[in-house]
């Protein structure tokens, strides 16, 4: 791959993802989720599974445990997740979603679906699944993190 070929793969991907976050976030506070930002989303995609401690959520953020303990006190605040104590370290605290922080996930994920749904009129069904599948080969799970 020649380097302009690369640069140009590089400058797709970077402005569909930034235009897939901002689209997601639009949906959301549409859906009536307000005080909600970006970096919020981030977060819940690793507090969604099981919860996670603050220093688990700084290493998926890519910020300092300052900063993440920061973000956490600003959703508790807002409601959209609560600490409990952590079933197995006793000086650990669990940060998981309240249901407030799940409806808020449902509704990204049906801003996402709708985005997704624009790309499968320009790309047909087969073409985002091959691109899902090969983005998926490259990076198939690493942290989601803001562009900070």
């Amino acid at each position: 791959m020649q380097n302009s070929d690369a640069m140009a793969l590089t400058a797709a991907l970077l402005a569909a993802a930034g235009e897939l976050t901002q689209r997601i976030h639009e949906g959301v506070v549409a859906r009536g989720f307000e005080g909600v930002r970006p970096a919020h989303g981030f977060a819940f995609t690793r507090l969604a599974p099981d919860g996670a401690t603050v220093t688990d959520l700084a290493v998926h953020l890519g910020m300092t445990k300052q900063a993440a303990s920061q973000l956490v006190e600003d959703l508790v605040r807002r409601g959209y997740v609560d600490r409990r104590p952590h079933p197995g370290d006793a000086r650990a605290r669990l940060v998981v979603l309240t249901e407030s922080g799940w409806a808020c996930t449902r509704a990204a994920e049906e801003a996402a679906a709708e985005v997704v749904g624009v790309w499968a009129d320009v790309l047909g069904e087969g073409g985002v699944r091959a691109l899902r599948d090969g983005l998926l080969r490259v990076a198939p799970g690493g942290p989601i993190r803001p562009a900070w």
